[in-house]
């Protein structure tokens, strides 16, 4: 029989109250807690944390506190990746991060959800969905990125917009659901 967190991991339902994930998350709320409470000159003390936070840090990775996230374990981030003010990340299920993206204030990445039906739901039942951002995207401030979510290589999501289903490579999307506004490499081919 599977442990709840290797339901999790799986992107089954599972119970987030087990002892084993809950002591997981009290451990990266420790790790969070010494993240944001560090001072602006404490790079060296910030990246620490975050190769003890997260499943694997790239290089030149910058962060503008507080952050949050559930585990951190489940979230991989590429070469100079910058975070900017309170963005969040609930990471039950992997959440792929390139090199080279840049996430505004405020951005939510949830690969955290929750069943439709109500009975379901209300036994305290959840499940993931892995979500995966290509290299060299920008995410807007306030946008939000929802559970299981693709993200082509150089696309832009808008300031606020809310991304429900994939997004291919070198397109702008913006909207709440996100959808293109614009084709990138098509505005190449113009110039």
């Amino acid at each position: 029989m599977k442990t709840e967190k290797e339901k999790m991991l799986a992107g089954e339902l599972y119970l987030a109250s087990d002892p084993e994930l809950s002591k997981e998350r009290l451990q990266a709320r420790v790790l969070l807690k010494k993240l944001n409470d560090s001072a602006p000159d404490e790079t060296l003390l910030r990246q620490q944390v975050l190769s003890q936070l997260l499943g694997a840090v790239g290089a030149d990775v910058g962060l503008e506190p507080p952050f949050f996230c559930d585990y951190g374990y489940n979230i991989r981030v590429g070469d100079q990746v910058f975070f900017n003010f309170n963005c969040v990340v609930l990471d039950v299920t992997p959440v792929h991060i390139g090199d080279r993206c840049l996430f505004g204030p405020n951005v939510q990445i949830y690969a955290a959800t929750h069943p439709l039906d109500a009975a379901t739901r209300g036994s305290l039942l959840e499940y993931g969905r892995p979500i995966r951002i290509e290299d060299d995207v920008w995410v807007g401030g306030g946008a939000i990125i929802c559970p299981g979510v693709h993200i082509g290589a150089r696309s832009i999501v808008a300031a606020g917009a809310v991304v429900t289903k994939d997004l291919p490579s070198d397109v702008v999307a913006g909207g709440n659901p996100a959808r293109v506004l614009r084709n990138l490499k098509a505005d190449e081919r113009r110039a």
